[in-house]
């Protein structure tokens, strides 16, 4: 559902149920409340009207159609609906793909917000969560880079990812609990053939980190590792790597659940080595093909 849609079927739930409007009908205040551009505002507004829901008064203002809202009484919504897909996450994978390419680009947030439909305030808000992840770094008075992927920064990640994992599951040994283990090793449960693979359970990490204890672990994770989290989810939406991932999470919970501690490190040293077959062929061949995106 796009952001337009979403805005007309909310108003038309909300006019057709006789709920009071959290707003003035004004494309200003409308904007604001569903914190977009005036267009996708605009275009809502058009199709009310059009239908016979909103009307324009002689003031030019916004008004409810009272013979229109009559006229689809038994087609009254009593539920209003669901947003559309969270547009942190669109455009986070967007960026992904523009990383990808290798080019340090910059955004500019007025194009930006009117690409996706929202409001400058509100892209402004994204971005800054976006350079929280280490997407973009923010530079002043040039506005917002995108971080390039590097196969050297991947590189130099996973190498010292690699040790303080391993340390975390070596100190963690003391506070695992088999029922978290069991539990994280159904949500890696391999589908059958029919299901496919839904999203990939990653909390068998976190767990590891958090039951380590160890301040200075978790913060490498938490501010190095979530760039690089968001292209291994990417890369997981291959179904072979996804099965992969699947089978490699299994072989360290199976040797964690078993205590072969041995066998808990050579299986988790292998799946942050080896896990990657997308991402570690990547080469900046294709730069430059999405530049002109935002």
């Amino acid at each position: 559902m796009s952001i337009a849609n979403y805005i007309k079927e909310d108003l038309t739930a909300r006019l057709q149920s006789g709920q009071e409007l959290p707003v003035q009908l004004t494309l200003g205040s409308l904007s604001e409340f569903y914190q977009v551009s005036f267009t996708p505002v605009r275009a809502a507004v058009s199709e009310l009207i059009e239908e016979g829901l909103l009307v324009k008064g002689a003031n030019r203002r916004l008004m409810p159609c009272e013979n229109g809202s009559s006229k689809q009484q038994s087609e009254k919504k009593t539920s209003l609906p669901q947003q559309p897909q969270d547009i942190l996450r669109e455009i986070r994978d967007d960026l992904v793909m523009l990383s990808l390419e290798g080019e340090s680009i910059y955004l500019r947030e007025e194009a930006t917000a009117e690409k996706y439909g929202i409001s400058r305030s509100a892209i402004r808000n994204i971005l800054h969560q976006l350079a929280g992840l280490g997407m973009l770094d923010h530079i002043p008075r040039r506005g917002w880079r995108l971080r390039p992927f590097r196969q050297e920064d991947l590189q130099a990640f996973l190498e010292v990812r690699e040790v303080l994992e391993l340390k975390a599951l070596d100190l963690s040994r003391p506070h695992l609990e088999a029922g978290k283990l069991q539990a994280l090793l159904e949500l890696n449960s391999v589908p059958s053939a029919q299901n496919g693979v839904g999203e990939i359970d990653e909390s068998m990490h976190a767990y590891l980190i958090k039951s380590a204890g160890n301040t200075y672990i978790s913060d490498f994770f938490k501010h190095q590792g979530q760039y690089f989290d968001v292209l291994f989810r990417w890369e997981d939406k291959d179904q072979k790597v996804a099965m992969e991932t699947l089978r490699q999470h299994r072989a360290v919970l199976e040797a964690l659940l078993n205590k072969d501690w041995r066998e808990a490190r050579k299986a988790l040293a292998f799946h942050i080595r080896d896990n990657h077959p997308i991402l570690s062929k990547i080469t900046a061949s294709g730069k430059g093909k999405l530049n002109n995106k935002m």
